[in-house]
């Protein structure tokens, strides 16, 4: 079998300055919409040695079966759900994640959408436009309970943010050891009180089996009436009906949702849900973070061509050993 054409393809919107040094190097194809294409993303993975994705790309065993020249999937970004990371395993495919370049700008969101629910400025943008001046009070977070539903890179970011803000930070994560938690100045509680005491509630959850839905009637019920939710993990963890029945009982103060089950969404019952703020799925991309993630996906593949391990690996294969055909 011929070796492959391309030491990197990138079949998604991820690019930047390291890539470009990347490609005066070496040969590089760059074909950003190919992961909606499975003859084209089959081709890509076929004739190169890494594959860039985002969170749109689904990498599974077939497709690794398909690539025998595939060696490393550069993942921009945290979330793994799109990529069977065993099958990578299985396949000495190295798998990488810069886990925390991003943390700082999905706080950062977090935080954001949390004080436009507590002071309703979509409402009253929506009010002066519509030329009226309706000086409404809002409310203050600070001081408060916010609560976690994950305690990883993003939401430990997000506990930083909050305790300049005097508020208590407590969290449900039955994968996060007491440690880390206490250096983050994080209380771990178990989910039910999670929910109960929380002014203000942000999930920070994978999609997988034991997370999906997790928001649903039951936790929802938990909640505070005077409680803000706010989602930046995956749209897979909320109950979208069962959240647009709770805003419209009342039983919660507001949500803001980065993510959407769907994406982009069709209509659905948040359509006509009140105090609901949203966004599309934009917590973790600014300018910054894009150049942090850049450098740092560069920087891996450069060790591995090297024959170094990965800084960034999340999966059990750190290196290449051999770049030949399986």
């Amino acid at each position: 079998m011929s070796p492959p054409d391309y030491a990197l393809a990138v079949v998604e919107d991820v690019w930047g300055e390291p890539f470009d040094a990347f490609a005066a190097e070496h040969p590089v194809l760059r074909r950003p919409d190919a992961w909606s294409d499975r003859d084209a993303l089959r081709f890509a993975s076929r004739a190169a040695r890494a594959l860039a994705i985002r969170n749109r790309t689904r990498v599974d065993a077939a497709l690794m079966d398909s690539a025998p020249h595939l060696r490393v999937l550069l993942r921009a970004g945290v979330g793994l759900d799109n990529i069977d990371l065993d099958a990578a395993d299985a396949r000495g495919v190295v798998v990488v994640s810069p886990r925390s370049a991003n943390a700082q700008s999905v706080a950062e969101h977090t935080l954001a959408l949390a004080l436009c629910l507590a002071r309703d400025l979509v409402r009253h943008d929506t009010s002066i436009r519509d030329g009226r001046w309706e000086r409404t009070p809002g409310s203050e977070i600070g001081g408060g309970v916010w609560g976690l539903l994950g305690a990883g890179a993003t939401a430990r970011a997000v506990a930083r943010l909050a305790r300049g803000l005097d508020m208590h930070i407590r969290a449900y994560d039955p994968f996060i050891d007491s440690a880390t938690a206490e250096r983050a100045g994080i209380e771990l509680c178990d989910l039910a009180e999670v929910a109960a005491t929380a002014d203000v509630l942000s999930v920070h959850l994978p999609a997988d089996d034991g997370t999906r839905g997790i928001v649903g009637e039951d936790l929802l019920a938990r909640l505070r009436p005077t409680c803000l939710l706010v989602n930046v993990g995956r749209g897979e963890t909320v109950d979208e009906e069962a959240l647009a029945s709770a805003l419209h009982r009342r039983q919660l103060a507001g949500a803001a949702l980065d993510v959407r089950a769907t994406e982009p969404p069709g209509p659905g019952p948040l359509d006509d849900a009140p105090n609901l703020v949203l966004s599309p799925h934009v917590a973790g991309i600014t300018r910054q973070s894009q150049n942090r993630i850049a450098h740092a996906l560069i920087a891996n593949l450069r060790a591995l061509l090297r024959g170094e391990g990965a800084p960034d690996a999340v999966g059990a294969v750190r290196r290449v050993t051999d770049w030949a055909a399986r």
